[in-house]
């Protein structure tokens, strides 16, 4: 997991070029008024979605995990918290989606640290990184415009 800023890139001077690329590229091209969908950067080997979302109390997320995709999360606007484990996905499964959408739910650890991103703000989540997305801050549920850069691992 990465922490950062699209607008001090500088204070992560160790991300791998093609995250760094990602992140440029959204920092020049996407803004608030970018229309909601996906868009091809290199076809399936990076990709990102742009999407309107509600946040939601933490107890009602679900921890998720990727095996096959790198996730670079991206706050254009609003406030997002972010649950994350700083442990394997060990617990119960409860979707298991890998194979057809790289993507797995499983039960909250209970090691669980809340984050919270303002806009601008990136994290980024390699696979097998457990993390719950767009939970309140402060119980304000609210909605969050964001980027979310798919990565193929492969593609590195």
């Amino acid at each position: 997991m990465i922490l950062g800023n699209i607008n001090h890139l500088r204070l992560v001077p160790y991300l791998p070029a093609k995250i760094k690329q990602s992140i440029e590229y959204i920092k020049d091209n996407v803004n608030i008024n970018t229309p909601i969908g996906r868009y091809d950067i290199d076809g399936d080997k990076m990709f990102f979605m742009v999407s309107d979302s509600q946040t939601r109390h933490i107890y009602d997320a679900k921890p998720e995990y990727h095996e096959k995709y790198i996730d670079v999360q991206i706050v254009l606007e609003g406030q997002e918290g972010m649950a994350v484990s700083m442990l394997p996905p060990y617990t119960k499964m409860l979707d298991n989606k890998l194979a057809e959408n790289d993507i797995a739910f499983v039960e909250t650890p209970k090691e669980e640290t809340m984050l919270i991103l303002q806009q601008n703000d990136f994290i980024v989540f390699l696979p097998n990184e457990v993390h719950k997305p767009l939970c309140s801050v402060g119980n304000k549920i609210e909605t969050v415009r964001k980027v979310v850069v798919k990565i193929a691992l492969d593609y590195l």
